[in-house]
């Protein structure tokens, strides 16, 4: 099993589109039990952004060939059977323990509720537009966004997302998905004002043997060579 890890470097809002009324403007996406995660087909996209401005800056000798590992990995618009993404991506997640904890904790006690969970693991931060001709706030722009709290800077990765391939990954397929991942430096709403700074890591994972090995790197210089 395949997966990426994701550590939270900076406050970041895994935004789900909406807001709460007379809360919050921007609203992070959590599950029924109040746990923040992102959703598998955004961390998709963001990985496949990021391949493809990896893949644009390579030599025109050898676009030819990394173009077509990228759409192995992530597919093609209007795919058919033979087109289709040969990689899935699962939504990221905390840690499957402590989320069916606190879930049979809810179930039993009714506590702590959803609300409880959420503002333990994220909090609201207020923003407002500035006016560049006399530095003043500009009338009725404040705005508030919920954010996930950063990971403590000793701490490991708090979201975990699964991989799922429908045949086994080659080691190009796997060298552009490590560039990618590293590449990986900003997700979530605000990404571009100071928030979602995060640090990605793939992992290969083998819960029978107690396997956990970090590959981001280990198939990168089949990548790294051809620059």
């Amino acid at each position: 099993m395949y997966a990426i890890r994701i550590k939270l470097l900076s406050d970041t809002t895994f935004g789900r589109g909406d807001g709460v009324a007379g809360l919050v403007d921007s609203e992070v996406e959590h599950d029924r039990n109040g746990f923040p995660y992102l959703r598998g087909r955004t961390l998709k996209g963001l990985l496949s952004e990021e391949c493809d401005n990896l893949v644009t800056l390579l030599p025109n000798s050898q676009q030819k060939h990394w173009l077509k590992i990228r759409n192995d990995l992530f597919g093609q618009p209007g795919s058919m059977n033979d087109t289709m993404a040969k990689m899935h991506v699962g939504d990221a997640c905390l840690p499957a323990d402590l989320r069916r904890t606190v879930a049979q904790q809810q179930q039993q006690d009714n506590f702590p509720t959803r609300e409880d969970v959420l503002n333990s693991l994220a909090t609201i931060r207020k923003q407002t537009a500035i006016d560049p001709e006399n530095g003043a706030p500009i009338e009725h722009s404040l705005r508030s966004m919920r954010v996930i709290v950063r990971d403590r800077p000793d701490s490991q990765p708090s979201y975990e997302a699964p991989l799922f391939f429908d045949i086994d990954p080659t080691s190009d397929m796997l060298a552009l998905l490590g560039v990618g991942t590293l590449a990986l430096r900003r997700m979530g709403s605000g990404r571009n004002r100071g928030r979602g700074h995060v640090q990605c890591t793939l992992h290969y994972l083998d819960k029978n043997q107690g396997l956990d090995e970090d590959i981001t790197r280990k198939h990168i210089d089949i990548f790294v060579k051809i620059q």
